[in-house]
């Protein structure tokens, strides 16, 4: 009996045990499939950031979509005609996305932190130039357009006319904040335009539309100008310096609008894959 006994408690002692080890094992192994799980999706988005496919989803053979765009706004890729047809998705989805925004954001962040950081000179003289498309404006509404595709598709200078006619260009918010504080400052906002004179009302309009309200220069280029938009840029710049103006800060979408003379204190780049103007 005494036998029996001892018999029928190791047995359930054995039984406890292997439950308890079968539960262990049992949850080690959800723990390891949880993991192997984390494992596989961080592996998967490590893949996802690897420059084998367009935003879209779109593999690329023989581009690399994101360098090519890396090249344009470094300008290590220059006098550029159109957007690569391979990539008309990639940046269609980069302006029309989340990352086009945070990028124009960044640069804005770090303008007004400069321009809070400035010893001004106290006598209305110091002046920040702001170029218009891409830069106070957005004409994403137009490029977006089948007909247009984000600049793969080669620029139409009457479509493009009538869309600015429209008056309906919306603002940059981030760029539209660095204006707001920028005036706030007391340093006043200067803008100089690729866009020719006949259209300097509706310009006006569509500004003043979308809060940029107040500025001491709205300069366009004229109907007969011809040179390059350095040049014009650099004369319109150099004309505000010898009337005793200070450009303490520039910023612009396009190479253009930052080089050449006189470009100012300091420069800000702001994202533009659709077009190059040089």
């Amino acid at each position: 009996s005494n036998i029996i006994s001892t018999s029928s408690f190791f047995s359930s002692i054995k039984m406890r045990c292997f439950t308890i080890l079968f539960l262990f094992s049992a949850i080690v192994a959800v723990a390891l499939a949880s993991n192997v799980e984390e494992v596989i999706s961080q592996v998967v988005e490590i893949h996802r950031l690897r420059p084998q496919t367009g935003s879209a989803g779109y593999t690329v053979p023989q581009l690399d979509c994101l360098s090519w765009r890396l090249a344009v706004e470094t300008n290590n890729l220059q006098n550029w005609k159109l957007v690569p047809k391979e990539c008309t998705n990639y940046v269609g989805h980069y302006m029309l996305g989340k990352q086009y925004r945070h990028d124009c954001e960044y640069v804005a962040k770090q303008a007004i932190e400069y321009a809070k950081s400035l010893k001004l000179g106290g006598d209305g003289m110091d002046v920040w130039v702001f170029d218009i498309d891409e830069t106070t404006l957005s004409n994403s509404p137009y490029y977006a357009r089948s007909d247009v595709a984000f600049g793969a598709i080669a620029y139409n200078a009457t479509k493009f006319h009538e869309w600015i006619a429209e008056g309906k260009a919306p603002a940059i918010p981030s760029v539209l904040g660095l204006y707001k504080i920028v005036l706030s400052l007391g340093i006043k906002p200067v803008f100089i335009t690729g866009t020719r004179e006949n259209f300097k009302q509706v310009r006006i309009a569509n500004l003043k539309k979308v809060g940029y309200t107040n500025w001491a220069a709205l300069i366009l280029k004229g109907e007969n100008y011809s040179g390059s938009a350095v040049k014009f840029k650099s004369s319109k710049r150099t004309t505000l310096v010898k009337a005793g103006y200070r450009i303490v800060g520039n910023i612009g979408d396009q190479w253009s609008d930052l080089i050449g003379k006189n470009v100012g204190a300091r420069t800000f780049k702001l994202p533009d894959p659709m077009y190059y103007v040089g």
